[in-house]
């Protein structure tokens, strides 16, 4: 039974909650090569999330777990493709933070350790 849960985890994954395979209206020689690239971007974010979770960098992408709530919030393919979404945003809008934390110094040691926690995330990738 607790491997169902897993297995049902990773169709949410590459359907609605992830992929959208759905939505793609792809036959044939089409789909097979689509669920490939699917397959091969799943484990790619499957392993960056459970890096980033061993390294204890989920609490930077995303919520751990909520009160009340039994089981994790996200899943180690969620956590892996957010955390490539964070650093890539992260990287966009430096230039940004950069000049709001020289408006407020006092939030330096804060700026300078999500900025570690995004090498360490970019390490775990």
């Amino acid at each position: 039974f607790k491997l169902r849960s897993g297995i049902e985890a990773m169709f949410r994954d590459c359907k609605t909650g992830g992929y959208n395979l759905e939505s793609t209206s792809a036959d044939g020689q089409r789909l097979m090569a689509l669920i490939l690239l699917i397959a091969i971007a799943y484990t790619c974010a499957v392993l960056a999330g459970r890096n980033s979770r061993q390294m204890g960098l989920q609490k930077y992408i995303g919520r751990l777990k909520e009160l009340n709530r039994l089981h994790r919030r996200h899943s180690a393919f969620w956590v892996g493709l957010y955390g490539q979404l964070w650093v890539g945003a992260m990287e966009f809008w430096a230039d940004l933070a950069h000049d709001l934390m020289r408006l407020k110094p006092s939030k330096l040691p804060y700026f300078r350790k999500g900025l570690r926690a995004m090498s360490l995330i970019q390490s775990a990738l």
